[in-house]
């Protein structure tokens, strides 16, 4: 059942059946003309058997009649009773040939006929001499009596062979008769069979067509649905879509595109020339020379011109068109016109920003100077100033005194250390160097000698894996693990040696969820974890924060900007970067670079 259904259900089904009908309607009209072919075929070989009939009893009438000839010319002696003896030759060998015609179709009747015309022949021979014996005044008794005699056995002899070839045409006619008879019977019986296959056939058809006409009017209807919705989205997106039929070289434009010229639909004949009055003067000739290109290569790229309203305004348009070939061959450019005044206008807005943005990179640079040079001058005179007031008034300071010049001293410190963190991090914030191979384990290692004291001075213990050369910018990469390395340092637990463990491994961006929005399909993964004090995982992203601090700065020095040049690093390298942690054991930083 699944198998009729799927064929009943199938593209080519009604086709089939069709094509089974036509030829089963030929094939009962052959049958029925077969059938009347016969019947007149019976028809001919009655007539056929009738005439055979006919010219074997005309013969036998002829041979009779010439014997009648013969007695009255023997009782009379008046020769005109030979008169049916002279004719009845001439019209017995008119039969035969008559009969030769007829009987040319049966080897066995042709037999029979021979022999039939020698027997005549020779009954018409015998005739003669009978006669000629009566006519010697029965001088010849015993010679006439002889021939008599023989006569009446040919005549016999004659009339049994044409009993036979009669009877021998009958049965040939009843035969015949009885095949077609039979043939008759069956056919009626077979054509009625073959009809009602056939009307069964043409209903599954007529169904099949029906449930068609269904799902036509069906799929019309959501059609209807699926234009207007389209008209409607041409409207909310500013673009008119249009065609241009290349053999008939004929035009035909979307309601949207008349609205994209400030004009009503069909407002206008449909024809390049009458769209071309709408371009603006300036860009006449530059789309005029696409739309003849586009007419030899039957396409057409991406251009840009202009359009002026009936109200002046002016109104940037974008098309592009695309050749197609139709089920009948036909060559049709398809294509799309958008209207992008705003996205214009966006660029334009956008340049405006770009242009106040690079003016305030400009001042950014010119801090970066004031914060290197103008802020540490008065900062390293201060410093100066404080360590001779220590050297030489140290003793005539008070106690209370003392602890200002402490304080100054500390807050001199800080001051100075915000502003090299502070320049660290403007130098991070957009970096001119390229991407190089770099040994990533050397950077390693000069990142811990940067830090050899502090790691010696607390008995840290540092692990990395081997980890693979990479295309990296290799300072702030080196900046990258010293300011993460010197944060698990800072952050270790009191009375805890800090055991740093760095781990390599190389990941899909299919397997990790942190990686959907990243722009490469895999990832150098590089894992920091420290077993120091930790933080609340809530605050897992607040740490990349600019001066961001979980603790007090009494409690632990810094700033709040190693972290986040930190995050500005693996932005430099379209990378990620991730904390986790747990309070009083540790924390671990995720570092994803791509693999270029």
């Amino acid at each position: 059942m699944t198998i009729i259904r799927k064929i009943y259900k199938s593209s080519w089904f009604v086709k089939v059946v069709f094509v089974v009908s036509l030829f089963a309607i030929i094939f009962i009209a052959g049958l029925g003309y077969k059938h009347i072919s016969n019947l007149s075929k019976s028809t001919d070989l009655v007539i056929h058997t009738y005439k055979v009939n006919v010219e074997l009893e005309q013969i036998l009438s002829y041979l009779k009649d010439a014997e009648t000839g013969q007695r009255g010319f023997i009782i009379t002696q008046d020769s005109s009773y030979l008169e049916p003896y002279l004719k009845g030759r001439n019209k017995v060998n008119n039969s035969i040939a008559e009969l030769k015609f007829l009987m040319s179709d049966n080897p066995e009747q042709q037999d029979n006929l021979k022999e039939l015309s020698i027997l005549i022949d020779k009954r018409l021979d015998n005739l003669e001499i009978a006669a000629n014996y009566a006519a010697k005044e029965q001088t010849n008794l015993t010679q006439f009596k002889d021939a008599f005699q023989e006569g009446k056995n040919y005549m016999e002899a004659i009339t049994n062979k044409l009993h036979y070839m009669i009877a021998h045409e009958n049965d040939l006619l009843e035969k015949r008769n009885n095949e077609y008879i039979n043939t008759a019977k069956i056919t009626p019986v077979f054509l009625y069979i073959f009809i009602l296959l056939t009307l069964v056939l043409m209903y599954g058809a007529y169904a099949k067509i029906n449930s068609n006409v269904d799902k036509l009017k069906k799929s019309n209807q959501e059609l209807e649905v699926f234009i207007e919705a389209t008209k409607q989205s041409e409207i909310i997106n500013k673009h008119g879509s249009w065609r241009w039929n290349v053999e008939e070289n004929t035009f035909y434009f979307s309601d949207n595109l008349f609205r994209l010229l400030g004009e009503e639909p069909n407002s206008f004949d449909q024809t390049i020339e009458n769209f071309l009055k709408f371009v603006h003067p300036e860009d006449v000739d530059k789309l005029s020379a696409q739309v003849e290109k586009m007419k030899e290569e039957k396409n057409l790229p991406f251009i840009i011109y202009r359009v002026v309203h009936k109200d002046g305004t002016i109104h940037h348009l974008k098309a592009y068109g695309k050749s197609i070939v139709n089920s009948e061959g036909l060559t049709q450019l398809l294509g799309t016109t958008t209207d992008i005044s705003d996205e214009i206008d966006h660029y334009d807005t956008l340049e405006k920003r770009n242009q106040e943005l690079e003016l305030n990179n400009k001042e950014l640079q010119a801090f970066n100077y004031v914060a290197s040079h103008d802020l540490q001058e008065p900062l390293r005179k201060i410093q100066t100033f404080l360590s001779r007031l220590e050297d030489k008034e140290q003793d005539n300071l008070s106690e209370s005194g003392k602890k200002y010049v402490e304080r100054i001293h500390i807050a001199s410190g800080r001051m100075r250390l915000l502003i090299d963190d502070l320049l660290q991090y403007s130098r991070t914030n957009k970096s001119d160097e390229v991407l190089k191979k770099s040994n990533i384990n050397k950077l390693f290692e000069d990142a811990q000698q940067d830090l050899a004291e502090v790691i010696i001075s607390k008995n840290a213990t540092i692990t990395v894996d081997a980890i693979p050369d990479m295309k990296v910018i290799p300072f702030q990469i080196q900046q990258l693990f010293g300011n993460l390395i010197g944060n698990s340092l800072k952050y270790s637990v009191k009375d805890r040696d800090p055991v740093i463990t760095i781990t390599y491994d190389q990941v899909s961006s299919k397997d990790d969820e942190r990686l959907l929005r990243g722009s490469f399909e895999e990832y150098h993964k590089i894992v920091i974890s420290d077993n120091g004090i930790g933080f609340e995982q809530s605050y897992a992203d607040k740490i990349f924060t600019l001066f961001s601090r979980l603790h007090n700065k009494d409690e632990y020095s810094g700033t709040g900007i190693g972290l986040s040049i930190c995050r500005k690093i693996t932005d430099n390298h379209s990378g990620f970067i991730f904390a986790k942690g747990e309070p009083n054991k540790g924390a671990t930083f995720m570092i994803y670079l791509p693999v270029t």
